[in-house]
C-alpha cells in the first residue's frame, strides 16, 4: 500500500523504534535468481563443510528474505522456517511458491527466537541456522540460549552475530537508532551515509578488483546478498547488540556446544560461528 504521507525513505521504515526488515527483504526479492540462490547454497556447504544437506531437517530462524531456506531446500533439506515480521514471512512464503509450489518438505509460520515454549514446540534439528538474526532481538544472549533449545543431539547450531568494536559499535548504535526515530532520522541518516558507502565501495573495488565498480558487480558472491539492500539493513538495523567472538564461543561451549568452525571480521559485519551439540 502506498505511504499516504508521502515517499518514504530508502528501504524499510520502522515502528515503535524498530527497522521493519521485512520490508527491505520484500525489496530485495526481485533480485534473487539462479546466481544468489547458488552463492546461498555454496555458503551453507562451505560453513556447515557437507556436499548437500539430504536426509537432513534444517530450521531457519529468522528467515528474513527466505532466501537461505530456499538454499536449505535445494540441498536436500526437510525446511521449517520462521520469522516475527509477518512481511518476512511473506517473503518466504513468495520463495517457496516460485520454486518449490505445495512442497510438504518446506514449512513456514509466524514465531519469534525469544519464545521458548514456541521453539521447545518445534521438535528438534539436525543444522539451526540463525544468521544476522539474534543481535536484533533486543535481547541477543537469551535470544541465544533460546536458540539453541531445537539442536538435535550431535546437531549444528549455525549462526552469525555482529562483531563488537567498542566504542564504533556503540556510535553505530546511535545512527541506527536515529534511523528508525522517525522519518527525518531516516532521511538524515540515509543522506549522510549512502554516500560515505558508496565511496568505501569504490575504494574497495579499486583494491581488491582493480575495478571501482568491482565491489559492487562481484557483491552476490556474499552469500548472494544485495549490497544496496545490505547498506539499508547496516543502517536500519535496529535494536543493536555486538559480542565479541570469545564471548560467543564461551556461552555456547557452556551450554554443551564445541565450536566446529568459526569465520571472523576486524571490522563492522558478521562473525560466523558452527556450534555442533555435544551432549
Amino acid at each position: 500500500m502506498r505511504n499516504p504521507d508521502g515517499p518514504s525513505p530508502p528501504g524499510g521504515s520502522s515502528t515503535g523504534g524498530r527497522f521493519e526488515f521485512g520490508r527491505n527483504w520484500k525489496a530485495f526479492l526481485s533480485t534473487v535468481d539462479e546466481g544468489r540462490i547458488g552463492e546461498a547454497e555454496a555458503s551453507l556447504r562451505e560453513m556447515l563443510e557437507c556436499a548437500d544437506l539430504r536426509g537432513k531437517s534444517f530450521l531457519d530462524a529468522g528467515s528474513g528474505s527466505g532466501l537461505f531456506s530456499l538454499a536449505a531446500r535445494r540441498l536436500g533439506a526437510r525446511v521449517r522456517s520462521f520469522d516475527i515480521d509477518p512481511e518476512s514471512v511473506a517473503c518466504t512464503e513468495e520463495l517457496r511458491e516460485r520454486f518449490f509450489a505445495s512442497d510438504s518438505r518446506w514449512s513456514i509460520e509466524k514465531g519469534s527466537v525469544l519464545d521458548r515454549d514456541y521453539l521447545k514446540s518445534l521438535g528438534t534439528f539436525d543444522v539451526v541456522y540463525s544468521w544476522g538474526v539474534l543481535h536484533h532481538t533486543g535481547d541477543m544472549w537469551r535470544a541465544l540460549e533460546s536458540i539453541s533449545i531445537p539442536v538435535a543431539a550431535g546437531g549444528q547450531l549455525f549462526v552469525a552475530i555482529y562483531n563488537d568494536q567498542g566504542a564504533l559499535s556503540s556510535l553505530w548504535k546511535r545512527v541506527k537508532a536515529a534511523y528508525c526515530s522517525g522519518r527525518p532520522g531516516k532521511w538524515a541518516v540515509s543522506a549522510a551515509f549512502i554516500p560515505l558507502l558508496a565511496l568505501k565501495s569504490l575504494a574497495a573495488g579499486t583494491v581488491r578488483y582493480g575495478n571501482p565498480f568491482g565491489q559492487m558487480k562481484n557483491y552476490r558472491q556474499e552469500r548472494g546478498m544485495s549490497l544496496y539492500h545490505d547498506w539499508i539493513d547496516w543502517l536500519g538495523g535496529y535494536p543493536f547488540e555486538a559480542a565479541r567472538p570469545d564471548e560467543v564461543r564461551r556461552f555456547c561451549e557452556k551450554a554443551g556446544f564445541e565450536l566446529s568452525k568459526m569465520v571472523t571480521t576486524k571490522g563492522w559485519g558478521c562473525n560466523q560461528f558452527v556450534f555442533r551439540r555435544t551432549g
